[in-house]
Order: C-alpha cells, then sequence, then structure tokens
C-alpha cells in the first residue's frame, strides 16, 4: 500500500509540476507580449513593430526559463502538437494537459492585462471613436487576440493590405509557425547550450514577427490568442472577438499547428536525417 501511494503521489507532484510550468510560463509570455501590444495601442510605448516583436521575443524567452526547471516549456500547443507526432515524450494524455495549461495560463494572463488596463481602453475607445463590439474595434481588441489585416498600420499601409484573405492569412501563420518550429528542433536536443536555447527561440519569435505581424499580427500560438480572444468576448467585444471579422479565428488555431507540423517534419526527415546519414558516411 506505501509503495502504492508512494507511487501515486510521486506522480501527481509530478503532473502538478508539468501543469504548473506550463501555466507560468505561458502566462509569462503572453502577459509580456499583448501588453506590449497594449502599450503600443494605448501610449505609443513601443516605436515600430520591431519594438514589439523584442519585447515578445524577451516575453518568451523570461517564459521559458521559468518554466524549465518544471516541464518541457512548450508553452505553445503547436509545439506540444509537433512534439507529439515528430518526437514523443508523453502520451496523448499529457500533451491534452499541456494544451489546457497553455489556455489556462494565456487566459489569465489576458486578465491581468485588461485589470491593469481597463479603464485607459475604455478611454482610448472613447477617444478614438470606437464602439466596443461593433465593427472597426479591432483597433482595440488586438490588444487580445489577432486579427489580419493588422488593425495598427496606418492608413496607407491597412489600403496595401485591404485585400488579404483567409487563405493568405492561413498561409501567413502556417509558414511563421514552420520556421519556429524548425528552430526550436534545431536547437532542442544537439549542441546548444540549454541557457542559450530560450535566447535563440526568442529571438526566432522576434524575426518571424517582424516579417508577419503586418499580415495577421503573428500570432504563432493558438493559446496565445485563443485564451485572451476569450477575455474579449466576454470584456465586450462579443462576435468581433469570437468568431471574429470574416470567422477568422480558426486561422490562428489550425494555421500554427500545420505550420508546426511542417516544420517538424522538414528538421526530422530532412535536416536530421541528412546530418545522421552524413555522419555515418563520414
Amino acid at each position: 500500500m506505501k509503495t502504492t501511494d508512494s507511487w501515486s503521489g510521486g506522480l501527481l507532484r509530478k503532473l502538478g509540476r508539468e501543469v504548473a510550468g506550463e501555466f507560468i510560463g505561458t502566462f509569462t509570455l503572453v502577459f509580456f507580449g499583448t501588453g506590449a501590444v497594449a502599450t503600443a495601442v494605448l501610449a505609443g510605448a513601443q516605436v515600430g513593430l520591431w519594438q514589439v516583436a523584442v519585447v515578445w521575443g524577451i516575453g518568451v524567452a523570461l517564459g521559458i526559463y521559468l518554466a524549465s526547471a518544471l516541464s518541457d516549456a512548450h508553452l505553445n500547443p503547436a509545439v506540444t502538437i509537433a512534439f507529439a507526432i515528430w518526437r514523443p515524450a508523453h502520451d496523448i494524455g499529457m500533451a491534452a494537459i499541456y494544451i489546457v495549461s497553455q489556455l489556462a495560463g494565456a487566459f489569465c494572463a489576458a486578465l491581468t492585462i485588461i485589470a491593469l488596463f481597463g479603464r485607459a481602453i475604455a478611454r482610448f475607445e472613447t477617444i478614438s471613436g470606437i464602439t466596443r463590439g461593433a465593427p472597426g474595434s479591432e483597433k482595440s481588441a488586438m490588444m487580445f487576440g489577432e486579427y489580419f489585416p493588422n488593425p495598427g498600420l496606418s492608413e496607407p499601409a491597412l489600403k496595401v493590405f485591404s485585400d488579404l484573405g483567409l487563405p493568405t492569412a492561413f498561409f501567413a501563420e502556417a509558414v511563421g509557425t514552420a520556421f519556429l518550429i524548425m528552430v526550436i528542433f534545431a536547437v532542442s536536443g544537439g549542441d546548444v547550450p540549454t541557457w542559450m536555447q530560450p535566447l535563440i527561440i526568442g529571438g526566432a519569435i522576434a524575426v518571424i514577427i517582424s516579417v508577419v505581424a503586418p499580415l495577421t499580427q503573428a500570432g504563432l500560438n493558438p493559446a496565445r490568442d485563443f485564451g485572451p480572444r476569450l477575455v474579449s468576448f466576454f470584456a465586450g467585444w462579443g462576435e468581433i472577438a469570437l468568431p471574429g471579422p470574416r470567422n477568422g479565428f480558426w486561422i490562428y488555431i489550425l494555421g500554427p499547428v500545420a505550420g508546426g507540423l511542417v516544420g517538424g517534419g522538414i528538421i526530422e526527415f530532412f535536416v536530421r536525417r541528412y546530418a545522421i546519414t552524413g555522419a555515418v558516411k563520414e
């Protein structure tokens, strides 16, 4: 009986650590990332897209550092699914627990942002003539969920991207996430020191955002989008949050998942296989 109790207690403690790691890490990256968007929109705190992208990258790196002692620090359902398919270390049940923990962390981070900036957001909407939940309120909802084209673009840029459709938006999310997963797969389990991996992944996030964000705000992470999007739905944005203009919320879920599977497959079937084959031949 003691052996069984000890085993079950150890399993519960391990499960608790995994849940806490994914929750804390995802909370951290979403808090700093959506916080950077909020302060950019409300106060012009970040001058230009690159500054927001850098804050996102640092937020991701911090989240990985905080989570890595407790879990595998996926912090992203697209990462969890890619690992579950290409490098399975857990069963499907644990992957599902990871994803739920990530969504919970993202949701709570967005709750924290709206608690901090809720009054400022309301004033911003009043000053800007925005009616929350009405068409055009993406300009305030973008502090939480993401939209295409990026509502924060200048008027001339919005005209340039005005014909951006669902297929292109989906493709942008898939391509951006594919690059992200390729970097994560390349640096994990290889010769890159553990302490350096979050910095490289954070840097990858920053450069990907700098290219993809004008199109779709560069979600790259279903939890990062859907958790805050739920908060904005309940905070009054309604159909602007879900299902979103042109019913487009799904591209921020399926696009990253599809891109992550492709990116992981490229590394596993081409890069690693070629490297291993080359090493054997040598």
